[in-house]
């Protein structure tokens, strides 16, 4: 029975590895229009991932829920174009944001879509009318042509996750 078990672990673990490996393929998607937004709460709410266009794998850790009083966020942006870029090239773009809330505000995690991009974020809290920074790096090697990648910002928002998004034109 433990043999059963253990194959049965393994194929499944197979499975979210593959599943890793086939979400970072080339996607050819054209760049939705840029927009900025702006969340307010007053309540604080557990993450929803109703606009994630990824589907959920199986066994995945939960979106971590914020315990902190929620506030108020504006991006500088939501969504950027790194234009055309030869493949191989190591790109990264900031996004700002800005508290406009009346509470500190705490990222508490940023999670790419893609193993082919990693964030940096402001981590101490930042208070209101303070500015912070979400940088998304991407690495290019594995695609050809145009990609457009996401990352879920987790924060003490109402809406939480926020979505960044960017695009590119991979050239050979």
């Amino acid at each position: 029975m433990k043999k059963v078990n253990k194959k049965t672990l393994s194929i499944i673990a197979l499975s979210i590895i593959s599943f890793g490996l086939v979400s970072c393929k080339k996607e050819n998607k054209e760049m939705q229009g840029t927009e900025t937004v702006i969340t307010d709460s007053t309540a604080v709410e557990a993450p929803v991932m109703a606009d994630s266009t990824a589907a959920p794998v199986a066994g995945e850790a939960a979106a971590p829920v914020s315990n902190q009083p929620s506030t108020s966020i504006a991006l500088s942006e939501s969504n950027f174009d790194f234009g055309k870029i030869k493949k191989g090239d190591k790109v990264e773009h900031v996004y700002e944001v800005t508290n406009t809330g009346k509470n500190p505000l705490v990222i508490s995690e940023v999670k790419p879509g893609c193993g082919c991009t990693a964030p940096d974020f402001t981590k101490e809290p930042i208070l209101p009318g303070k500015k912070g920074k979400i940088t998304l790096h991407f690495d290019s090697t594995n695609f050809d042509g145009n990609v457009q990648k996401f990352a879920d910002v987790y924060a003490n928002v109402e809406k939480a996750p926020i979505k960044l998004t960017f695009t590119a034109n991979i050239q050979p």
